[in-house]
């Protein structure tokens, strides 16, 4: 059970994304910039989706510093392992992992959630911070729900990102 804050959030979240006349590339944008401005420890917030003919990840919005690292390959960097995994992956201290992709020279940390639709992984929310390890469960919780809000919110249209 997520704290109450993070109940406010996934509240304020899902009125983002049902915001009248909002294609989905606006809420999940929308959705990036909230949690970056309400989580003081959310330096940069994205969305990849995958393309499995390719196997590739696609940045298809964000909030915060832009990155070279619009395109990752399945099984590359932390996005790309969890593409493979379909499970969380945190990374307290990214100086201490292999296989990380150094999207920018701030970044210590990072937390990233696979966005599941009919039980397919179809991409992944991406969370860095300049801070070393400040993740905690119950941001994995709120950004599993956070992932279930934009799948039942943008079911099919998710298909064709």
């Amino acid at each position: 059970m997520l704290v109450s804050p993070y109940n406010q959030l996934l509240q304020e979240i899902q009125l983002l994304l049902n915001t009248p006349d909002s294609n989905v590339f606006v809420g999940l944008t929308a959705c990036c910039d909230f949690l970056r401005k309400q989580i003081e420890h959310y330096d940069w917030v994205g969305f990849y989706f995958a393309d499995f003919n390719t196997k590739m990840l696609h940045l298809k919005a964000f909030s915060g510093i832009p990155t070279d690292h619009t395109e990752i390959p399945f099984g590359k960097g932390i996005c790309g392992q969890v593409a493979i995994s379909n499970k969380n992956f945190m990374v307290p201290d990214v100086n201490k992992q292999d296989n990380y992709i150094a999207c920018s020279m701030d970044v210590r940390s990072e937390l990233v959630v696979p966005l599941f639709l009919e039980g397919k992984n179809i991409g992944q929310i991406d969370i860095d911070s300049n801070k070393i390890n400040p993740f905690s469960k119950d941001d994995e919780l709120l950004l599993e729900a956070c992932c279930k809000l934009i799948s039942k919110t943008y079911n099919t249209t998710l298909l064709s990102l």
